[in-house]
């Protein structure tokens, strides 16, 4: 029923609907349709544009409601800056403290205030007349000099200006000497350039430093320039507040000042060769100038430039002098400065000739070809130093030295033994009794010397008539030793090394004995040297009876009962210095030093023993020197704790100190180590026993160097402070005078003996100029250094060469070739003028000519001269600012070398066979 009402439904809608279009049609025509398609369009679109047009209005007025609502109003580009500088300026606020002292902030005030009018103002102002900018700038620079005067004031100076600046200079001093000895290797005729010494400086020293080298920033002004903006960088981001430093435009501002304003022309000062010489006339100007030493210098002068300059400076003043019209006493006066500018021309003009035609002359070979030398006996020989050293590296070289060497000892023995004598004698006087004491000591020294040159067991052994020895033998059964009981033997002795012909006989026609001559200024060759350094023949040195032979006491025990010997630092304790607390130690006042308590036990079979002993440290460095010398294979398993110079009686340090102590101890003490070297036993005990003790065994060692010479490991390939001696003391003084002889004069390649007396004349010398208060008097000197007067000083002196009278200097025009090399003449002549006659009577004249012309060779060249001085600002930005890791910082900055990849690869090639093999 419903599909039927549907359909019908459905059929009468279709029915109106044809009968409604068919009456449209017959009443309206057939257009009907195209009308109302465009009625209903026109509708529709009228409908669309009044709802665009409403709703777009609409839609402006709530986002205008919304923007000044919710948002503020924003201007870019050039209506911002507009609104900026319409602005009113903000005040900034200068505070001019910046260290804390107003005598230091008066200057540096003014050194800033320069800095910008120079630097930043003469063009700054052509832009603007606002001088915010300059404020933020001035406050910027004042924040980073705040930051670092708070920081130095937090450091301790005394171990950069006491250690490091001389540890640097050494190295700077021994990488130039193997430089200069790789050139002359290379090729002995021809003389290398400058360039060619520049570059194998910087070849040894990658090879020494390992990991930097800085060649690119000595020799390259871009790279250079390089480096002082990122050092300048880094330092800005430790000393700035993090405000100022985010902004770059201020930064690169206040770093292009320091960088180019400040350090580059401060180190193109202090690397110029011509202004270090000039500083070096100026610091010695109170010496005169020599004559001899000024022929000497022309004489031995290998640059030409030098010799050119100075002969036609002589032919200038030749001419003016024979334009003078003179008469009566001025024209002999004349005539003798005309000869003597005549002679020097002469020299000059033969010197540049034998340099251009290169038949340079070797004085040594010379000689030796010659064949006619002076001769030296060979008392004066023995009693020499210089003469001594030569004398002793052939007997060495013979196999002889142990004749010499039982020579020097009984010297030293007779020396010492009436020194004790006397002393006995004296205090017998004054009622006090010490007799057996003393002659025990004098006895076992005694034997001592017989045990090791004479006796069967002795190697090497001296080699005399068998009476004698026997002789001696029986005297020191029984009776009581003598000064004079070596006296017979050690006479046999010298005749032998004086007659028989392995010895000194063949000495003097060695090349050695040349050599000795050579030091001693005793080769006279007119035509080439002169007689320009005095008596080359007087003998005025040190006697051997200079080395003294202190005695100690020869316990009796076995190496068994030392096996069961224990020990154990028990405490720690203060003392002030007792002159009589110790038998035979000199007289130190108001010293005060830490004491270890050291409890011993010792087990025998039938009893067992405890007791307690009292050390410093330096009778621990004393003894481990003495075992090393003795035992040379303990020097690689025994290590002593390092010593400290300063704070050294901290309770932390001393705590730690008695820990490695103790850890010494017990390694010396384990059996194994006591059944390798059994002879040890004996000296440990000696060490150990309660009783004063004595370090004569020590100074003994010191001064008479072992018949076989200890090899060192590579020593010339790494810092100098790598290589310290471990017998030179706490005192600053003899370690940097000692280190600096080391390097200037080349002890290190000396014959030791030698070395160790020069060590024993300075520490005399020192000790007799300011005794023990050396140290303090060096600590006092480096706060005077550092304290604010000497700082305002130095800032002064900055400013008033920088900007004199306040005006910006002028550009110093580069001098003339000529003038400078007169002065680089100049300079040499001073500083051989003030080389004392001593120093040539101990290490020899030919010695100090050759280390003191080094040194000033070493500042002849400015690449050199920049290393140097980038060496110092490194070691100082390291001491000011420990915390970092600046030696990394250098490391990564200089790590574009072209000689460091050069090393790289040499390292890789090297290794890669054994990597091969593995």
């Amino acid at each position: 029923m419903k599909k039927l009402r549907l359909r019908e439904t459905s059929l009468s809608i279709w029915g109106w609907g044809s009968l409604g279009i068919v009456l449209s049609l017959i009443t309206f025509g057939p257009f009907v349709i195209f009308y109302l398609a465009f009625y209903i369009l026109c509708f529709v679109g009228g409908g669309f544009v009044v709802t665009l047009l409403f709703g777009k209005t609409n839609s402006e007025k709530y986002l205008e409601q919304c923007e000044h609502s919710f948002l503020p109003p924003t201007s870019t580009g050039i209506p911002k800056c507009l609104e900026e500088m319409k602005r009113e300026a903000r005040t900034i606020k200068i505070d001019r403290r910046l260290t804390g002292a107003n005598i230091i902030d008066e200057p540096l005030q003014q050194v800033i205030q320069f800095s910008l009018r120079d630097y930043v103002q003469y063009w700054y102002y052509t832009l603007s007349d606002d001088e915010s900018f300059l404020l933020e700038i001035r406050q910027t620079l004042q924040n980073a000099l705040v930051q670092f005067a708070t920081r130095s004031k937090e450091i301790d100076w005394q171990p950069y200006f006491t250690t490091r600046i001389v540890d640097d200079f050494g190295t700077h001093l021994r990488v130039f000497r193997k430089a200069q000895q790789k050139i002359t290797e290379k090729d002995d005729q021809v003389k290398g350039s400058a360039e060619d010494l520049v570059d194998t400086f910087f070849e040894v020293e990658v090879e020494m430093e390992k990991n930097v080298c800085r060649d690119l920033v000595c020799t390259s002004p871009k790279d250079e320039e390089g480096f002082l903006r990122d050092l300048c960088e880094v330092l800005l981001y430790l000393l700035l507040p993090p405000g100022d430093f985010q902004n770059k435009i201020m930064r690169y501002f206040v770093r292009e000042i320091l960088a180019r304003g400040v350090l580059l022309p401060l180190i193109n000062q202090l690397s110029d060769p011509d202004y270090i010489n000039q500083y070096i006339i100026w610091m010695i100007r109170d010496s005169n100038c020599n004559y001899e030493a000024f022929m000497n210098i022309i004489k031995l002068s290998d640059n030409i430039g030098e010799l050119e300059a100075v002969r036609d400076k002589a032919a200038e003043e030749l001419q003016y002098l024979r334009s003078l019209d003179t008469a009566g006493d001025d024209i002999n006066t004349i005539k003798n400065q005309i000869n003597s500018l005549l002679f020097v021309k002469k020299v000059c003009d033969s010197r540049i000739q034998r340099l251009q035609s290169g038949k340079e002359i070797n004085t040594v070979k010379l000689a030796a070809n010659f064949g006619k030398l002076c001769t030296v006996p060979l008392d004066s020989i023995l009693v020499d130093n210089v003469a001594l050293q030569f004398f002793m590296d052939y007997m060495q070289q013979t196999g002889g030295q142990a004749h010499l060497f039982f020579w020097m000892t009984v010297e030293g023995y007779r020396v010492t033994a009436q020194q004790q004598l006397e002393v006995l004698l004296s205090r017998q006087k004054d009622g006090k009794h010490q007799t057996n004491q003393t002659k025990g000591l004098l006895r076992a020294a005694a034997v001592g010397i017989y045990e090791q040159y004479l006796s069967e067991k002795a190697s090497p052994r001296v080699t005399v008539d068998d009476y004698l020895v026997a002789k001696l033998a029986d005297t020191l059964n029984h009776e009581d030793p003598t000064p004079e009981i070596f006296d017979d033997i050690q006479r046999k002795v010298y005749e032998l090394m004086l007659r028989d012909e392995r010895f000194y006989p063949s000495f003097r026609q060695n090349a050695l004995y040349v050599r000795m001559l050579a030091e001693l200024d005793m080769l006279k060759d007119p035509s080439f040297r002169g007689s320009d350094d005095g008596d080359g023949e007087s003998f005025n040195g040190s006697p051997t009876g200079s080395i003294n032979l202190s005695l100690d006491d020869l316990s009796n025990v076995s190496s068994d009962d030392l096996v069961q010997l224990h020990a154990y630092i028990s405490d720690t304790v203060y003392a002030d210095y007792d002159p009589y607390a110790v038998a035979g130690v000199c007289n130190d006042h108001g010293k005060t030093y830490a004491l270890y308590a050291i409890t011993v036990h010792r087990r025998n079979l039938n009893s067992e023993e405890m007791w307690k002993t009292y050390r410093r440290y330096s009778d621990f460095h004393d003894f481990h020197m003495r075992i090393t010398e003795q035992f040379e294979n303990l020097s690689s398993i025994l290590k002593l704790p390092g010593k400290k110079t300063f704070n050294n009686m901290d309770r932390d340090f001393l705590e730690k100190r008695k820990k490695d102590l103790n850890a010494y101890l017990q390694l010396l003490l384990t059996p194994e180590m006591m059944k390798a070297s059994p002879a040890l036993a004996h000296y440990v005990y000696d060490f150990l026993e309660n009783k004063a003790y004595s370090k004569g065994k020590g100074d003994f060692a010191r001064k008479v160097p072992p018949l076989i010479p200890k090899a060192d490991s590579d020593p010339e390939h790494c810092r100098v402070s790598a290589q310290l001696d471990d017998t030179v003391d706490d005192n600053i003084p003899l370690r940097v005078m000692l280190l600096l002889m080391d390097e200037v004069f080349d002890l290190k390649e000396r014959n030791q003996w030698l070395r160790r007396n020069i060590k024993n004349l300075l520490q005399q010398l020192i000790r007799a100029t300011y005794g023990d208060t050396i140290n303090r008097k060096i600590v006092d000197h480096v706060d005077w250094m550092t304290s604010p007067e000497q700082v305002a000083d130095l800032v002064k002196r900055f400013r008033d060469a920088f900007w004199p009278n306040g005006i910006l200097a002028e550009t110093v025009p580069c001098r003339d070739k000529a003038i400078r090399m007169r002065t680089r003449v100049a300079g040499k002549t001073k500083l051989l003028s003030i080389m004392p006659d001593e120093l040539k009577h101990i290490i020899g004249a030919e010695t100090t000519r050759k280390g003191i012309l080094r040194v000033f060779e070493m500042f002849q060249h400015n690449q050199l001269n920049r290393r140097m001085v980038y060496v110092f600002l490194e070691g100082f930005l390291e001491t000011l600012f420990p915390q970092y890791k600046f030696r990394e910082l250098f490391n990564k900055l200089h790590s574009r070398s072209k000689q460091m990849q050069k090393y790289k690869q040499k390292l890789q090639t090297t290794q890669a066979p054994s990597l091969q093999k593995r």
